[in-house]
Parts: C-alpha cells; structure tokens; sequence
C-alpha cells in the first residue's frame, strides 16, 4: 500500500481587513515534504498519525508540503494555486498511490475563487482516478461544497468545540482511509442541509448531549463517521451555513435518513447553543470586584473578548476592553495578546528592562478602538514566542510582553496573529497567572479548556468590532438568504 499525505489550511473572514498571502503560512507553519515535526498542527495531525500507522504497518508514506496560515482575510489567488500546484506536483511524482490523506480546514477563500478546498479536492481526484482512496479531515468551522463531496470517500471534521479532538479525529479518518484503501468497508458519503448558521460551543448544554450522542451512533451497525459541520458565519460564500454529514458503510438510504434526522435535531435548537454572554460595563464590575479581593488561590476571572479573535480572522488588536481595564483604575491583570507588530519590533529594539513611551493596539481598522498610549516597561522579549493547543505548538512570532506604568498590568504584544489557547501563554513569557486576578483572552471558545482549572469564573464579553456576529444583519452578498436567523423558518419557504 502506498499513501500520500499533505496538507493546506487556513480559515478565511472574508469581512476581515487582514489580507493573507504565502507569508502568512511561513510565518505561522510551513513544512517541505519530510520536515513535519512529529508534533501536529491543527489542520495538520492526520500526518504524524500516518507516520505511527506506516511504521507499525508497513505500508509506504510519502508526505507532501504541510501549511498552515492563521486565519485573516481574503488569501491571493495566486499564492493559493501555487501552494496547490505544489501539493499536486508532489501527488503526481508520487503516483501511483493506493490512498491520498489531506488535513485540511475548510473555510479557504481566495479572492475570485470561493471554494479553494473543493478546487484542491476535484483536482486530486483527477489526478488519482475513481478507484484511489481520497480522505480529508476538516475543522467543522468551514463550508461543505458540492465539489467537496463529489471528490471525497472519506469526510470528517472534529466533533468538539473547543477543538480538544483533532488529533483523535485524525487518527479516526486514518483508520477509514486505510480500512477502505484494503477493501474492509465502503464508504459513502450522505449529507444534509440544517439550513441555519449559529455557534455551537460542545462543552455546554445542549450541544454536549449532541456530540456525545453522535459519538455513540458512530458504534451503530452501518455507520462508519458522523460530522456536524457548525459552518463560518464570517464568511460571504454561497455555501455558508450548518451541515451534518454520515458516512455510511455502503448504505446511502441509511446514511440520508439519519443525516435529515440529526440535521433536524440541529436545526430544533437553533438559538439555544450559544455561550452567555455580558457587555462591558457589567465586564468591568467584575473586573473591579476582583482586583479588590485577595486571590487565596481561588483562581482568576478570566475574560474572553470573543468577537476580536484572530482565530475567527480578525487583527486581534481591538483596544476597548485593555482601555477601560486601564479607565476603570484595574491594577492587576494580564492580557493575551494585543497583535502589534511595530510595537513588538520597537520592544526589541529597546531591551528588557527599558522604560518607553509607546502606543499599542487600534491599528488595523476603526472598529478597533484607539490605540493605547503609555508608558511601558518592557518585562520579557521572545523570538519566537509560543503557547500549547493539545500537542501542538503554535507560535506567537516575536513578542513582548508591556507592562503599564504603575500598574502590574501586563500585555502580550505579538506578530503572529493567534487567538489564545493555553496559560503557558502567559508562563512562558514569565506571567504567573496564579498571581493575576484577571486573564483577559482573544478567544471565542478555543481557551475554555485550557484555562478551566485556572479560573475562578470565566465570562464572554461581547464588544462589537469588525467580526460579523450576527447573520441576520451581515451585508452577505453571496451567503444564502433562505437560512435561520436570516429567516424564521427556512423550511417552510
């Protein structure tokens, strides 16, 4: 058995005024074939999982290019079909191939071309021909395409939101591949429209009896892999929107029955899945009730500022919350991170342990915030910083971490946009989150589980920036109109 494996990801908020080009893959996670590190990225795990199967199985591996850039705005054409046209060169140098493995995100959009990973997959499979193995692993934070399911055998996303099981689900889409490539099982392919677009966060109610429920249905006689794909709703594409997919053995009517089921038990919750949210008036209150009590090891309020999260395509410089942190006389607090580039790079320039009148933050749009003008004392510098996310490393690029002035508020600056994942964000750079009444994060929901045992109380704070949060108002001009909340009852129109 002979299998190839690449993998191109990134998550594009085509609202975002972030552009992303060839230097945003490089910078976050680039790889030639043969130099993927053994620990994955998000997109990327189905690669070290077939380097674990191919040596304990024997069968031979030939590993494409693997590259990941973090999410932002539109990417160029052209530095997407070069990255494409160098996966596909390394496909047919490796022909003939029994199977083709692909880690993949999902919600690719390059300008004049809205469905990258659907363009990727049909030219696979022309490559391959009708009779060789394709399988992909998604994010279920991207767009299921028509293309994308004609090119495919094998089709599955992680189940969880925070996305604590890309590995598993990796090695999940490993084992259909392989079981299909030697003949134990026929997968088929069945999907249904839930006509809708909402977040689906899986560590809470209703959400968590759901995937637990569609864990215990993968065990069911006939049905091999079962996927919600939640959709990007910051996307403008005319395949946004909420999907449910089943891979069935060789049973497309089983499959279709219980994509339409699921698919409508979806849509019957629409409206009741989202995080609870609070503004930032009632953000602050808490803010000030806890930098006035001793912590006594009781953990931190954490704050998430979830509609400024770089891994939702946005800059991830937005001010607002930092200045009334700072307006509202908070003393104690660490904020991850403030992207800002020019700051970072004056830091360095400047050396640990310098005073200096900067200005960070509010710099990619005017739904930003202004920027945050100080004196700052510059604590720790790293080139690269990183943080965890599972068993990955992701990196922070060169960052500093800014402490205001009379204050022990410390701020993260970095280069590469990242939302947060893990505290060692903070540990790393030399910020004991134990000592911090208050961890304010850019993240939607990612952080959840890493900061859960660090927290007193953690709170979803709804600023309005540049991120569309809600559908029912967004400008689409291609996304479809005939979904929830854009109408009440799509169904029936």
């Amino acid at each position: 058995m002979r299998v190839f494996t690449a993998s191109l990801a990134t998550e594009t908020n085509t609202f975002s005024p972030v552009p992303t080009d060839r230097a945003s893959f490089e910078e976050a996670f680039y790889a030639a074939p043969g130099d993927h590190p053994d620990t994955p990225t998000l997109c990327s795990a189905v690669m070290p999982a077939l380097r674990r199967r191919a040596a304990a199985d024997g069968f031979e591996l030939v590993e494409g290019t693997a590259a990941w850039a973090e999410p932002g705005g539109y990417l160029r054409l052209d530095h997407y079909e070069a990255l494409r046209d160098e996966i596909l060169d390394q496909l047919r140098a490796a022909m003939p191939v029994d199977c083709v493995v692909l880690g993949l995100h999902g919600a690719m959009v390059a300008r004049g071309l809205d469905d990258c990973e659907g363009d990727l997959l049909t030219r696979v499979r022309d490559i391959v021909g009708d009779q060789v193995i394709v399988a992909a692993e998604f994010d279920p934070h991207s767009h299921l395409t028509p293309k994308r399911v004609a090119a495919l055998n094998i089709l599955a996303a992680f189940l969880e939101f925070p996305h604590t099981d890309f590995e598993e689900r990796a090695e999940h889409v490993v084992d259909l591949a392989l079981a299909a490539t030697r003949g134990d099982i026929d997968p088929v392919i069945s999907t249904f429209d839930c006509r809708m677009i909402d977040v689906f966060p899986t560590n809470q109610e209703p959400m968590r009896s759901f995937v637990d429920k569609l864990e215990s249905l993968q065990e069911s006689a006939g049905i091999l892999s079962l996927s919600l794909i939640h959709g990007f709703m910051a996307a403008d594409v005319p395949c946004m929107g909420t999907r449910m997919v089943v891979v069935s053995d060789g049973d497309r009517q089983l499959g279709e029955d219980l994509a339409k089921e699921l698919g409508l038990q979806v849509f019957g919750m629409r409206g009741t899945t989202r995080m609870t949210t609070v503004e930032l008036p009632e953000a602050i209150s808490l803010c000030r009730e806890a930098d006035a009590t001793p912590l006594s090891g009781k953990g931190s309020l954490v704050l998430a500022d979830i509609w400024d999260n770089p891994g939702g395509g946005t800059a991830g410089d937005n001010t607002c919350l930092l200045r009334a942190l700072v307006e509202a006389g908070i003393r104690h607090a660490a904020i991850a991170t403030i992207w800002d580039p020019q700051a970072a790079a004056i830091a360095h320039s400047a050396g640990e342990g310098c005073l200096l009148e900067m200005r960070i933050g509010g710099k990619s749009h005017h739904s930003s915030g202004l920027p945050l003008d100080g004196l700052f004392e510059i604590r720790c510098l790293a080139s690269p910083g990183v943080q965890s996310f599972r068993g990955s490393q992701v990196t922070l690029g060169t960052c500093a971490v800014l402490r205001l002035h009379g204050t022990e508020i410390d701020i993260i600056v970095n280069t590469n946009r990242t939302q947060t994942f893990e505290p060692d964000i903070f540990t790393n750079l030399g910020i004991d989150p134990s000592k911090k009444p208050i961890l304010v994060v850019k993240s939607t929901n990612h952080f959840r589980a890493g900061f859960e045992p660090v927290a007193s109380d953690i709170r979803y704070v709804a600023i309005e920036g540049i991120y569309p949060n809600n559908p029912a108002t967004t400008a689409y001009e291609k996304a479809p109109r005939n979904i929830w909340p854009i109408v009440d009852d799509p169904f029936a129109v």
